[in-house]
């Protein structure tokens, strides 16, 4: 690669590290109308409540991707939460097609971001935690953090 790669975010699905287990991530181009990508230069707002990937037909689809109208736009605006084409290679369709058969898993967008002048989005193949995985967790890190504080002061080199 000759060329450095230049990465601005756009949004984050903060919820999904905490509601799932990331297994595999894949970046995808997605298919937006012009309003859509104006929007998102404008840092429209963008929300990833809800959103999923489905595999159709050979095709992968995000659904339930909230991008705010444009308010220049005029008629021809965009449906907020339209389903939009993920361009993928057909083998990691294929791949992720097959993945998501099994039990428990599913496809969520992780990160929308520009890269090279072109939307990417950041998906991912994930098993949902089960409740007392979430509690688990959030306890480690609540000891975590009182054994920082206690011995934040207490360390001397």
């Amino acid at each position: 690669m000759g060329k450095s790669e230049k990465i601005i975010p756009i949004a984050e699905n903060k919820e999904a590290k905490q509601k799932y287990e990331i297994l595999e991530t894949y970046e995808a181009g997605i298919a937006l109308k012009g309003s859509e990508v104006k929007s998102l230069r404008n840092k429209g707002t963008v929300s990833f409540k809800d959103s999923f990937v489905r595999i159709e037909n050979g095709e992968a689809w995000l659904y339930n991707l909230y991008i705010a109208p444009y308010k220049y736009a005029t008629i021809e605006n965009h449906d907020p939460l339209r389903k939009r084409k993920l361009l993928l290679h057909k083998r990691e369709i294929l791949r992720l097609a097959g993945k998501v058969q099994e039990k428990g898993l599913t496809i969520i967008p992780l990160k929308l971001y520009w890269k090279n002048n072109k939307v990417k989005v950041l998906i991912a193949l994930a098993k949902g935690k089960k409740l007392h995985d979430r509690r688990r967790e959030l306890k480690e890190k609540a000891i975590k953090r009182e054994l920082e504080r206690e011995f934040k002061g207490k360390i001397h080199l």
